[in-house]
């Protein structure tokens, strides 16, 4: 280790103290700084997507629909005749030769917005509660914010902030997530920012081998949480924004015990601890050389990651290709499973049905109006916001706020997450994820129910 440290202290420079410095303060204020814009609490990000939503206005669902039946298209030409100049490309190839599962969700995904978009076919897929909803609810805002996080993710990733920030929560995050401490940078820009932000990080953390398999998948269903703002959102709709600091508070408190207990059993307990390739993490590679402090360790690898960029040209090339990747890779992906699941949602009495078990555990927990809220439980799986628009009907307050609350705590959710989960290469299945959605219920709710009965 000492070698090693020797190693890297020479190659340190003043010239690499600016080339880390300067991306990654520009990087920390961009995805973390918690900034007033018309009346809600967000993030630099956030506010250049919304300003792309407003430049484009009513063409931007014109966009996201050709982007959809451009990509399911092209991905069924290229599986017929394999163009050999995309074949010979392996970011092409990994774009636009799918594997036959995600090749029939892209055809579907296609099929759904050109349907929804043109408003021909079955109504139950076009109408606003199903395709129109993630057709104009969701992909709009996807699409502006996977174009800046895109482009401006390497200034995270490229520039040694992560080296610093792992070296120095490695001793919170190891003992009690079992995690590197870099993650806490997917949890704070999602706590702070967007939910598909974190999971676009990890994702790219996971492909260049800094999580394993079982790390990438208990950060990206575990630590992709929530933003603040849509946290407000949801309890502006059933009406309690009074409530926000006990409400967002019981939400912290539910998600940091779920954290603790989920990764600690199946399934994610059983993921392999071996990185994308096979290999498997030096036992070594989180202790701190002798004669370091954590801060001065985490500083050497700083700036030696900030001495490997060598161009502004190659960490501009690879922000485009993350956009791209996301914004033609991921889209068509939400729009098949998103519309999927809300039509479940929406004509089927399945997540009804699903949520009857959870009567008697609502009695137990003293929850007011067990029956009607056991209806909002299992359908939070297709759309994080339809709790709270049934919930929004209930007359008494303590169950709203439950609802309102176990609806963020669950975190899986096929029109967003679930889907961008599925569409990334971290290492989860449809399954995997309704499972852990289950057990993020039964671990909050008792939780959020203690705390609701504080409070009325």
């Amino acid at each position: 280790m000492q070698n090693n440290a020797q190693s890297i202290k020479q190659t340190n420079t003043k010239g690499n103290l600016w080339m880390f410095l300067i991306p990654s303060l520009l990087g920390l204020f961009l995805f973390m700084a918690p900034i007033s814009y018309e009346g809600d609490i967000t993030i630099p990000v956030a506010i250049l997507a919304k300003t792309i939503q407003g430049l484009f206005g009513e063409y931007l669902v014109g966009i996201v629909t050709s982007i959809i039946i451009f990509m399911s298209s092209v991905s069924v030409l290229c599986r017929i005749k394999n163009p050999e100049f995309i074949a010979r490309n392996a970011f092409l190839n990994g774009l636009f030769n799918p594997s036959s599962l995600w090749l029939l969700v892209r055809v579907i995904g296609g099929a759904a917005v050109a349907m929804t978009f043109f408003q021909v076919g079955p109504k139950a897929i076009w109408e606003e509660n199903t395709g129109g909803l993630v057709l104009e609810g969701l992909l709009p805002t996807l699409f502006s914010v996977f174009i800046f996080a895109g482009l401006l993710l390497p200034l995270l990733l490229n520039f040694g902030l992560l080296e610093l920030f792992g070296t120095l929560l490695s001793k919170v995050m190891r003992p009690i997530f079992n995690l590197p401490g870099r993650s806490a940078i997917d949890c704070m820009a999602s706590w702070l920012g967007d939910g598909s932000v974190g999971i676009l990080l990890t994702s790219k953390q996971y492909e260049t081998k800094f999580y394993t398999q079982r790390e990438a998948a208990v950060v990206g269903t575990t630590f992709s949480a929530v933003s603040i703002t849509f946290s407000l959102v949801v309890l502006a709709q059933v009406e309690l924004e009074h409530l926000f600091l006990p409400f967002y508070g019981a939400i912290c408190l539910a998600g940091i015990i779920a954290a603790i207990i989920i990764p600690r059993i199946p399934p994610l307990s059983m993921k392999k601890d071996t990185f994308i390739d096979g290999t498997t993490r030096a036992k070594d590679a989180d202790l701190v050389p002798e004669g370091h402090s954590n801060f001065s360790w985490g500083m050497e690898l700083a700036l030696e990651k900030a001495g490997k960029v060598k161009s502004i040209t190659s960490v501009l090339g690879e922000g485009v290709r993350n956009a791209i990747d996301m914004v033609f890779g991921v889209l068509p992906v939400v729009m098949g499973l998103g519309t999927i699941a809300l039509v479940i949602a929406e004509y089927t009495p399945m997540f009804s049905i699903l949520g009857q078990p959870f009567i008697p555990f609502l009695e137990l927990l003293g929850v007011p109006e067990a029956v009607a809220a056991s209806e909002t439980i299992v359908v939070g799986f297709a759309d994080m916001f339809i709790p709270a628009i049934l919930a929004s009907s209930i007359d008494n307050e303590m169950t709203r706020f439950v609802i309102a609350a176990m609806s963020v705590t669950q975190l899986i959710y096929m029109s967003e997450v679930g889907a961008l989960l599925l569409g990334s290469r971290i290492p989860v299945n449809i399954f995997e994820l309704f499972v852990i959605f289950i057990l993020r219920t039964l671990i909050t709710l008792p939780v959020i129910a203690g705390i609701a009965h504080l409070i009325f």
